[in-house]
């Protein structure tokens, strides 16, 4: 099974700069979006053979996610459980046969680590609710999770050290989850690559200049992992400053 992930930071804006030719180029089983930015209905966008989910905020123009599915779901289901994490519209929930698909936009903690709190409590709740998943059917885990996990995975880390993304907290959660029982499936087949990034700042030339940071992955249950044939980032790509990430799993 082919699958994408990309914070496409506004889906309307990203229509308008080729979102249609990537997502049939790509030709993902499931592709799935974060920061979508828009409320049902306000995208002109309806691919063939594909089932939609969308998950939106509350407050208009802010985060979202979706799942455009060509791979009929057992279910769906949209947030992680607690209601304190259901206004924003942060994850979609797909359980296939084998699998159980959640797609996610983790909160930034914002400048000054203002929001690090609830954000604390979103990856304590998020774990809980993977490994709720996990204990019924493996779990692939998806999404921009707003975190350098280590120094390899962004360009300047000395600088950043303690920033939105690189603060201890947030790696010392991102540590957490993979030792409850998950594996990153970039680092698994790439253990040692450098520069290898999902997002680049539009300021200073980043993207030019690949000063990025990897914040977007694909998680999965530590028994999928021999399943992974691929797991690639996609710098080419262009129409946000994420670029997809890629997923390919054998044997489903």
């Amino acid at each position: 099974m082919r699958l994408i992930s990309w914070n496409v930071n506004g889906l309307r804006a990203c229509l308008n700069k080729g979102f249609a030719e990537t997502f049939a180029a790509l030709d993902a089983d499931v592709f799935c979006v974060q920061e979508t930015k828009m409320q049902p209905g306000q995208a002109d966008f309806a691919p063939a053979g594909y089932t939609e989910y969308l998950s939106s905020a509350e407050k208009k123009g802010y985060s979202g996610t979706a799942c455009w599915t060509r791979v009929a779901p057992l279910s769906a289901r949209y947030g992680i459980g607690p209601e304190i994490h259901s206004h924003e519209g942060r994850a979609i929930t797909l359980e296939f046969p084998e699998f159980f698909l959640v797609n996610v936009y983790t909160p930034n903690s914002q400048e000054g680590l203002a929001r690090i709190d609830y954000r604390m409590q979103w990856e304590d709740d998020l774990r809980a609710y993977l490994l709720e998943l996990d204990a019924h059917k493996p779990v692939v885990l998806c999404g921009d999770l707003n975190v350098a996990h280590n120094e390899i995975d962004l360009k300047n880390p000395g600088p950043n050290r303690g920033s939105a993304g690189f603060s201890d907290q947030e790696r010392a959660k991102m540590t957490q989850l993979l030792e409850a029982g998950f594996v990153d499936s970039f680092r698994h087949l790439h253990p040692d690559a450098t520069g290898a990034y999902s997002w680049w700042s539009y300021r200073f030339n980043a993207r030019k200049n690949n000063a990025g940071w990897r914040i977007d992955y694909f998680i999965v249950s530590r028994r999928l992992a021999d399943r992974i044939e691929k797991a690639e980032i996609l710098p080419q790509v262009l129409g946000s400053d994420h670029c997809p990430v890629l997923l390919e799993l054998g044997g489903m």
